[in-house]
C-alpha cells in the first residue's frame, strides 16, 4: 500500500511589481494610491519596486535634479515602510534589460494602441512638439512588468489602461512565439485608487498642477498642510457624506481621512452626521495629515544617502539576475540568440 505524504508543496509566492517616477515632489496621492498598497503587498508577494527614472525622461530633465530626485524617491520608499528584507528595490536604469525588452516589445505593439492611451492624449494636448517617448513609454511599462513574471501590479486607477496594454502585449507575444510571459493583473485600491486635487476635485491630484494648493506634498510643513486643507474645494450644501458625483470635494477629503486613519468612510459619515459645516472634517483631516507627514519626515531624515545606495545596489543585482533570465528567453524565442 502506497502512503500519501501528509506534506503539501509550498506554493511559490506571487510576484508583484510597481514603480514611481522620480520627477520631483511625491504627494499624498502617490502615497495613498500606490505606496500604501505596496506596504500591504510586500508581506504577501515577492515584491519588486522600482524608481522608474527612464520613464521620467519622457519630458526634459535637468540631470543633476534627476539624480537627486531618484535618490529621494528611493529614500521615500524606505521612510514609508518598504522593507528591503521583504522587497527588492532598485533604480530602473541600473537594470538595462528594461530598455532591451522595451525595444523588442515595441516591435509587436500597434501605433493605434498607443494613440488610444488616455495619458498620452492628456499630456500631448496643446503641445506643438510631442516626443516619441511620451507615446511609447507604456511599452516600457509593459517591459518593466513582464520582465519579472509579474502576476500582480499594485497601481493607482490611472494606470489601469497601461496594465491592460501590458496584458495584451504579453498575450500577443505568447501567441506569436510560444508561452513566455505571465499575463499580469492590476491590483487597485477599492478606496483611494485616485486621490483628487484639493483645488479641483474633478481632476486627479498632480505634482505638475499649476496651483500648489492642488496637492499635499510629503515634504510640506504643518502650516502648508493646514492652509491647503482649509482652502480645499467643497460645496455649499453643508452635509458630510460620500457621493463622488454630487460631492466630489467632500468625498475626496473623506477618502484621504479614511486612508490615513484607517477608519471606514461609513464610520466617518456617522461621526460627521450632525455637522452642518465642513470645518470639523477639514480640521480632522489636517490633524491626521500633519501627524502622518511629521512621522514620515522624521524617518526620512534618519535615512542616510549611503544606506539608500546600499539597498539600491543590492536590489539592482537581484533584479538583474531575474531580468537577464527572462530577456535570454525572449531573445531565444525571437531568434535573436545564436
Amino acid at each position: 500500500m502506497i502512503m500519501k505524504s501528509s506534506m503539501t508543496k509550498t506554493e511559490p509566492k506571487k510576484i508583484a511589481f510597481s514603480g514611481i517616477q522620480p520627477s520631483g515632489i511625491i504627494h499624498i496621492g502617490n502615497y495613498l494610491g500606490s505606496i500604501q498598497l505596496w506596504l500591504e503587498v510586500q508581506g504577501h508577494y515577492d515584491a519588486i519596486f522600482s524608481v522608474v527614472n527612464l520613464h521620467a525622461i519622457t519630458v526634459p530633465q535637468n540631470p543633476k535634479d534627476l539624480k537627486a530626485n531618484t535618490l529621494n524617491a528611493a529614500k521615500t520608499f524606505l521612510a514609508s515602510g518598504i522593507d528591503p528584507e521583504k522587497a527588492t528595490i532598485f533604480v530602473q536604469s541600473d537594470v538595462p534589460e528594461h530598455a532591451q525588452l522595451y525595444w523588442t516589445l515595441g516591435t509587436i505593439t500597434k501605433l493605434s494602441e498607443l494613440y488610444l492611451m488616455t495619458q498620452f492624449k492628456d499630456k500631448s494636448q496643446g503641445t506643438e512638439t510631442v516626443l516619441s517617448g511620451l507615446l511609447t513609454y507604456p511599452v516600457l511599462m509593459a517591459a518593466d512588468i513582464l520582465l519579472y513574471n509579474t502576476t500582480t501590479v499594485p497601481v493607482g486607477d490611472d494606470q489601469r489602461q497601461h496594465v491592460e496594454l501590458a496584458r495584451e502585449i504579453a498575450r500577443r507575444f505568447n501567441d506569436m512565439f510560444g508561452k513566455t510571459f505571465v499575463v499580469p493583473q492590476a491590483l487597485i485600491h477599492k478606496t483611494g485608487s485616485r486621490i483628487m486635487g484639493l483645488d479641483n476635485p474633478g481632476k486627479k491630484m498632480s505634482k505638475s498642477a499649476a496651483n500648489k494648493n492642488n496637492y499635499i506634498a510629503l515634504t510640506d510643513t504643518a502650516a502648508d498642510v493646514a492652509s491647503k486643507i482649509k482652502k480645499a474645494v467643497t460645496d455649499s450644501e453643508g452635509s458630510i457624506y460620500y457621493d463622488i458625483d454630487k460631492k466630489p470635494g467632500v468625498s475626496n477629503l473623506l477618502t484621504i481621512l479614511s486612508l490615513i486613519t484607517g477608519s471606514s468612510i461609513k464610520d466617518l459619515e456617522k461621526t460627521y452626521r450632525e455637522q452642518t459645516t465642513y470645518a470639523g472634517l477639514k480640521n480632522d483631516t489636517t490633524t491626521a495629515l500633519v501627524d502622518f507627514i511629521s512621522a514620515f519626515q522624521k524617518r526620512y531624515r534618519n535615512i542616510s544617502d549611503a544606506e539608500v545606495k546600499h539597498h539600491l545596489d543590492l536590489g539592482a543585482q537581484k533584479a538583474r539576475a531575474m531580468a537577464s533570465q527572462k530577456l535570454e528567453e525572449v531573445y531565444e524565442r525571437m531568434g535573436l540568440s545564436l
